[in-house]
């Protein structure tokens, strides 16, 4: 029989599931704020995974994916610990805002000190009590605020790792994004716990889309790193795409866009994306496509500014290929019967 897993003090014994509330701070009224954990402790021996949705309070996509996650009854066959952390930015969320109420991004402030800012202390505590208990993570993102995302995995494709663990996700993009100061990943590779970020939608918004195929990530690295049992390999398998590079196409007018692609549309250089001009049609200048890529990001508010971030687009090596692989994923998504009779509106 394997030995119980404590976390905060508390408890849980194998083959057991509790969810564990761990003190952080207190509100100007004296309401206690709360990291709430729902840990799934396996019979059987095997690594430790945490996931996390709201680093950023407004992120909401990933509180749908751990609670579909949690409520799976395929879990009982699970090996190893899992702590699934919905809302980590408990702040942010209740406020439907991207920060702490001080403003401070939180993944800007791993790995935190102890008596540092509020966002420094939330992440010092994250760290202490979750993230160096595990060997392997996965934080879930969104888009920023009237931003959408394509769903990606952004991962340090360096580490052999990681990047086994962002191919098992089976997102239809995998960006090679580097280690940011002050962020999760970075703090939680130091301690040896490999890491990767799932991006899809747009903040304080669902999308059923992006949250299957967040759910079917989540469990896909799980059977890479054998937390669960692996599946027999399917005929045709979707090879995810890693883009050569990736960049932002800027707003050269202020004025009202009017976008003529779309996430997962494949452009060439040259390609007249968009067209931007006064509200009267004066002075209407387009937006080009720099390179050939897929459009990963966009922005869905039509008011610009000059120098406004408008496009992602991800530079590939052939860009019609790069479409027909985001819509097998999309297709793939919306017709696996793991999600029969599960959505939202």
């Amino acid at each position: 029989m394997r030995d119980a897993f404590l976390l905060a003090g508390v408890s849980i014994e194998p083959g057991k599931k509790k969810t564990v509330s761990i003190p952080i701070s207190r509100l100007a009224d004296h309401t206690d704020m709360m990291l709430k954990a729902f840990v799934i402790h396996g019979k059987k021996p095997g690594p430790n995974m945490f996931v996390s949705g709201a680093i950023h309070g407004d992120e909401i996509i990933g509180v749908e994916i751990i609670r579909r996650i949690s409520d799976m009854k395929l879990l009982s066959k699970l090996k190893g610990t899992l702590i699934l952390i919905p809302v980590v930015n408990s702040y942010g969320f209740l406020g439907m805002s991207r920060y702490l109420p001080d403003r401070r991004d939180l993944n800007r402030a791993f790995p935190g000190m102890e008596k540092g800012s509020s966002a420094s202390q939330l992440a010092y505590i994250f760290m202490q009590e979750i993230v160096s208990k595990c060997q392997f993570g996965v934080d879930l993102h969104s888009g920023a605020i009237h931003r959408e995302n394509l769903p990606q995995i952004r991962a340090d494709l360096n580490d052999p790792v990681v990047k086994e663990m962002a191919n098992a996700f089976g997102a239809s993009i995998i960006l090679n994004s580097n280690l940011r100061d002050g962020s999760l990943r970075e703090a939680a590779q130091s301690v040896g716990c490999h890491t990767l970020l799932y991006e899809a939608g747009e903040a304080l918004r669902f999308d059923e889309t992006a949250i299957r195929i967040g759910v079917k990530g989540v469990l896909g690295v799980m059977r890479q790193i054998g937390m669960l049992p692996k599946l027999k390999p399917r005929k045709r398998q979707i090879v995810p795409i890693q883009p050569v590079s990736s960049h932002w196409l800027r707003a050269p007018i202020s004025g009202l866009m009017r976008a003529s692609h779309g996430l997962g549309d494949a452009v060439k250089k040259g390609t007249v994306v968009a067209s931007i001009a006064g509200p009267l049609g004066e002075m209407e200048e387009p937006v080009l496509a720099k390179y050939s890529g897929v459009i990963v990001g966009r922005t869905n508010l039509p008011i610009i500014n000059r120098g406004d971030a408008l496009f992602h687009v991800a530079r590939v090596a052939d860009v019609n290929d790069a479409e027909t692989t985001i819509e097998d994923r999309v297709q793939a998504a919306e017709r696996d019967p793991l999600f029969d009779d599960i959505g939202v509106v």
